[in-house]
C-alpha cells in the first residue's frame, strides 16, 4: 500500500553509499521538523551492531532537548555490525532456526506498512515521518533484496544523500539513476560541504539540470574520543547549522513539494475529464470526477490510486488505496507492474540502440527474439520467419495480408481483380482481432467493434461454448449447430475440465461428429449460395476475448481446422502448398495467459501464421509479432519489389521491446517450471489425464477449483469458466450482451475499500456487458489471489 496524507508527509532517506552521513542528516531533519512544534517519527526499520551504535538511539540523544514530540522506532534489530541479511543469518544460526521458515520481503513490508499506518492515522496534528533505510541504494535489505527494489512497493517520496568524498560523484550519480529507473521519486539530494573535493559544487549543476533541489550542509565535526566531549560537540554542530536555516530551508523544500503531490492528484481528474478521450468509454456516463481512476503508480499486481474522498474513520486518514489490477491492465501484464527484470533491459537496449533503422538492417535483440519464438518458443515445430509489428492489431493486419497474398498464390490465377478484393475469411460470430480498419472486416458485422467504413468480408459460425454450471463441466450448443444431428444429455456434460479439454480423446465422440457436420452443410451453403470465396481461417483460439470472454469448446476449433484443411493438401508430386490459410490470434490467449505457450498443443494443430502481443514485452510497451510457416513467406518470394510485403511501422522491431521481450521469454521458461504452477496444474488435474507425458496439455488455472465450483452454484450467476489467469462470470437476467451495465453493477462494491478483514486492497475491474472478467499477473501471489477470490464471493453474496 503506498501512503500519502494532508497532515503527515512522509520521506524515505536513502545513501548514495555506506557512511555518508545519512543518520547525521536525518537526525537535522528530525530537529527542523520539531522545532516547527511537530511530532516527527523517525522510523528505522532494520538495525543491525550494538544498541549503543544504533541510529534510533542516535536520533533520540540528539533531539531528546526539543519541545516537539520525537518518535523513534526500530522494527529490527540483529547484534552484529553487519549488513542486515548477514545478520539475519547469523542470528537464526546462533538461535539454531536455520530450517525455520525465512522472513520474506512481503512480512517486512506489512510491518513497515501497518506502523506507517498507525503513526500517520493517529491523530490529525501536523507530523513529519522520516524513514531512514541502511547502507547504500543497493545494499540487501534483510532478506537479501537490493534496497531500491525491497522498498519500491512502498514508492515514498525519496531524500538522497550523496556523497562528498573521493568518487562521491559517481556514486551520488549511479544511486541517483538506480532509484530514478525504478520509479522513485527524487524530492532532494542533500550532501556535506568538502571545500577540498567540492563534489557539491558539480552535483548542483547536475541536478539543477534536472529540476532536482540539492542543498550542502557543513561537514560535521570529526568523532572525539572522549564520549561526554564528542555529545557536547555534536550537539552544538546541530545546534549551529540549525540557526543558519540549513535544514529548515530543506523541510521547507519538503513540505512544498508534499503539497504539491497532492494538488496535482487532486486537480488530474477535472482535467482529464476536460481533455482526454478515453478509448471505450461512452463519456456521456462519466457523470463526475468520481468516475475517474487516479493512477499515481503502479507495483506488482496493484495500481497505488489517488482517492479524493477516503474513508473518515480515522483524524488522517491515507489518500492513497490499494488497487488490485484485475484485468492485467487490458491482459498485458505478465508479471504485474514496475518489475526492475523488464525496467533494466529496456534501459539495456535505451542506451544502447534507442530506435534504429530496421527493413535490411539486424540487430541483436531483434534477431535474438526472433530464433527463440521460432526454436524454442510458441513457433516450435511449424514457423520459419517472424515479422514485428506494433500492437495486437496491426500484427492481425500483417497476418490477414499475408493470408491473402498465399490463398492468391496458389488459387488466384485465374481470379480477376474485382475477385480478388472481394475474397473473405472464415471466423466464429463474436470474434474480434482488433480496431484496425482490415481486421474489422474479419469480424462480423453484427459487432460492436465497427466503424461507418466496416464491410464484413466472410462468413462466421456459430460456436459452442464452454462453462461450469451449477458445478457441473458442459458444453452449450447452439441450436443451429446441433439442429443437424441427434444429441443425448450426456453428450454435453464431463466429469472435469481437465476432460472437456482432452480434445484428442473426444476426437471420435458425436459432438465431434455433429460439429462436423454442421461445420461441411455451412460450407455447402456458402458454395450453392455462390458466396466470395474464403481466403483464410482466421481464430481466437480457445477464448474469444473482447466478443464477451466466450470460452470456446477446443474440439469444435479441431474440428473446424481438420475441415478447411482436408481437401485442399500438400500436392505429392510436386510437394507444394495448396492449401488455405489458418491464423491463430493468439495476442491474448499465448504466452501462457490461459495456461499454455500456445493453443497448438491443445488443439493438436498448428496454424500457418499466428500473431503474439500483449504480453510478449511483459505489458511493458507495445510489440506484435506475427510468425509464419515457410510456404507463407514463399508467396512473397520473387526479383520483384513489387511482390514484397510492402507493410511496415516506423517502429518496427524496436530494440527496446525486443530487448524487453527477450528478457520476458527468459522469465516466462522459469516461471513455467516452478513449483507453484505444477501444485496449481496438480490442483486441476483429473484422474482421466493425470499422464505426466500430457502435463503440458492439461487444463489448468490460477484459480481455486473450490472457489470456481462455489461461484458457478450462485443463484445470481449463470456461468463461470478459468484457464490459466483468466476467470470468466457471466450473470443471469440480461438480453442485452455488451451493451448491459448488469455485471458492473452486480460488482461494483469491489471498487470500495470496506472496513473489514478484506480491507488491504480494492479491486479495480473491467465488465463486458453481463460478463465480468478477472484475470491476474504470471507470478502473482496465491496468498493474494485467495484473499481477491474471497472478495469476489463475499461481494456476490451480499448482493
Amino acid at each position: 500500500m503506498a501512503h500519502l496524507y494532508r497532515n503527515a508527509r512522509i520521506h524515505q532517506i536513502f545513501g548514495a553509499n555506506t557512511d555518508v552521513g545519512k543518520t547525521i542528516i536525518t537526525t537535522a531533519l528530525v530537529r527542523a521538523s520539531a522545532s516547527k512544534q511537530r511530532t516527527v517519527q523517525y522510523l528505522k526499520p532494520v538495525s543491525t551492531g550494538p544498541l549503543s551504535d544504533a541510529d534510533d538511539i542516535f536520533i533520540k540523544r540528539y533531539a531528546s532537548d526539543l519541545q516537539g514530540n520525537v518518535l523513534q522506532t526500530c522494527l529490527f534489530r540483529f547484534r552484529d555490525p553487519v549488513s542486515p541479511h548477514l545478520a539475519y543469518n547469523l542470528e537464526r544460526a546462533r538461535n539454531g532456526d536455520s530450517s525455520a521458515a525465512r522472513l520474506k520481503d512481503g512480512d517486512l513490508i506489512n510491518a513497515i506498512r501497518s506502523h506507517i499506518s498507525e503513526i500517520a492515522c493517529s491523530s490529525d496534528q501536523r507530523m513529519d515521518l522520516y524513514l531512514e533505510t541502511a547502507g547504500g541504494v543497493h545494499s540487501p535489505a534483510l532478506t537479501g533484496t537490493s534496497q531500491a527494489d525491497f522498498y519500491r512497493p512502498l514508492r515514498l517520496p525519496t531524500v538522497l544523500v550523496g556523497d562528498s568524498k573521493l568518487g562521491g560523484i559517481s556514486t551520488t550519480i549511479s544511486a541517483y539513476e538506480s532509484l530514478l529507473m525504478r520509479g522513485y521519486t527524487i524530492d532532494a539530494v542533500v550532501l556535506f560541504k568538502d571545500d577540498y573535493y567540492s563534489n557539491a559544487s558539480y552535483l548542483l549543476d547536475y541536478f539543477g539540470e534536472r529540476s532536482i533541489f540539492l542543498t550542502s550542509l557543513p561537514l560535521p565535526p570529526p568523532m572525539h574520543s572522549d564520549p561526554d566531549e564528542n555529545f557536547t560537540i555534536t550537539k552544538e554542530y546541530f545546534a549551529d547549522i540549525q540557526d543558519e536555516g540549513y535544514p529548515e530551508a530543506l523541510v521547507d523544500h519538503l513540505d512544498r513539494t508534499h503539497m504539491r503531490r497532492i494538488e496535482e492528484l487532486h486537480s488530474m481528474a477535472g482535467r482529464a475529464s476536460n481533455k482526454l478521450w478515453w478509448p471505450f468509454v461512452q463519456h456521456g456516463l462519466v457523470k463526475d470526477e468520481k468516475g475517474v481512476t487516479i493512477i499515481d503508480s503502479a507495483y506488482g499486481d496493484f495500481f497505488h490510486t489517488y482517492n479524493a474522498l477516503p474513508s473518515e474513520t480515522t483524524p488522517t486518514p491515507n489518500l492513497m488505496e490499494n488497487v488490485f489490477d484485475g484485468s492485467a491492465s487490458w491482459w498485458t501484464q505478465t508479471f504485474g507492474h514496475s518489475h526492475p527484470s523488464l525496467a533494466l533491459a529496456a534501459a539495456r537496449a535505451a542506451g544502447r540502440y534507442g530506435h534504429v533503422m530496421y527493413p535490411q538492417a539486424v540487430h541483436a535483440p531483434a534477431l535474438n527474439l526472433a530464433e527463440r519464438l521460432l526454436e524454442d518458443g510458441p513457433g516450435k515445430g511449424w514457423a520459419c520467419r517472424a515479422f514485428y509489428s506494433d500492437n495486437g492489431s496491426t500484427a492481425m493486419e500483417v497476418a490477414i495480408k499475408m493470408a491473402l497474398r498465399a490463398y492468391c498464390k496458389v488459387h488466384g490465377k485465374n481470379m480477376s481483380v474485382k475477385e480478388k478484393e472481394k475474397l473473405g475469411v472464415l471466423g466464429l460470430r463474436g470474434s474480434y482481432h482488433g480496431d484496425t480498419i482490415g481486421v474489422m472486416d474479419a469480424c462480423e458485422k453484427a459487432s460492436v467493434y465497427t466503424c461507418e467504413w466496416h464491410s464484413s468480408r466472410g462468413f462466421w459460425l456459430d460456436a459452442p461454448s464452454v462453462a461450469i454450471r451449477s458445478g457441473k463441466t458442459m458444453v452449450d450448443v447452439p441450436e443451429s449447430v446441433s439442429a443437424c444431428f441427434e444429441l443425448a444429455e450426456d453428450d454435453f456434460v464431463f466429469d472435469s475440465p481437465a476432460t472437456l479439454y482432452d480434445v484428442s480423446g473426444r476426437s471420435t465422440s458425436r459432438l465431434a461428429r455433429c460439429y462436423e457436420e454442421y461445420i461441411k452443410s455451412c460450407l455447402r451453403h456458402l458454395e450453392n449460395q455462390g458466396s466470395p470465396r474464403l481466403a483464410a481461417l482466421v481464430l481466437e483460439p480457445l477464448i474469444l476475448g473482447a466478443g464477451g470472454m466466450k470460452f470456446v469448446d477446443p474440439l469444435f476449433q479441431r474440428v473446424l481446422v481438420d475441415i478447411f484443411r482436408s481437401t485442399t493438401v500438400a500436392s505429392p508430386a510436386t510437394g507444394r502448398w495448396s492449401g488455405l490459410p489458418v491464423i491463430f490470434d493468439e495476442v491474448f490467449v499465448g504466452l501462457y495467459r490461459t495456461g499454455w505457450e500456445s493453443c497448438a498443443p491443445i488443439l493438436g494443430v498448428t496454424p500457418d501464421i499466428a500473431v503474439y502481443a500483449k504480453m510478449l514485452t511483459g505489458g511493458l510497451l507495445p510489440l506484435a509479432v506475427t510468425l509464419t510457416s515457410q510456404h507463407i513467406f514463399d508467396s512473397f518470394l520473387s526479383e520483384s519489389k513489387a511482390d514484397a510485403l510492402l507493410h511496415g511501422h516506423s517502429y518496427t522491431a524496436h530494440p527496446v521491446g525486443c530487448e524487453v521481450a527477450n528478457t520476458t521469454l527468459s522469465m516466462l521458461r522459469e516461471q513455467a517450471s516452478s513449483t507453484e504452477w505444477s501444485e496449481m496444474k496438480g490442483a486441476w488435474c483429473s484422474p482421466k489425464t493425470s499422464n505426466p507425458r500430457r502435463q503440458d496439455t492439461t487444463m489448468w488455472s490460477f484459480w481455486d477449483p473450490s472457489f470456481v465450483n462455489s461461484l458457478s452454484h450462485l443463484q445470481s450467476i449463470d456461468n463461470v469458466m478459468t484457464l490459466g489467469t483468466v476467470l470468466a462470470i457471466k450473470f443471469k437476467g440480461s438480453a442485452e450482451g455488451y451493451q448491459s451495465h448488469l455485471a458492473q453493477s452486480r460488482l461494483s462494491s469491489l471498487s470500495n475499500n470496506p472496513d473489514d478483514e478484506l480491507s488491504d486492497f480494492a479491486v479495480h475491474y473491467r465488465t463486458l456487458g453481463d460478463v465480468a472478467y478477472f484475470m491476474s499477473s504470471l507470478n502473482t501471489p496465491l496468498e493474494v489471489l485467495r484473499k481477491l477470490e474471497s472478495k469476489i464471493i463475499s461481494t456476490l453474496n451480499n448482493m
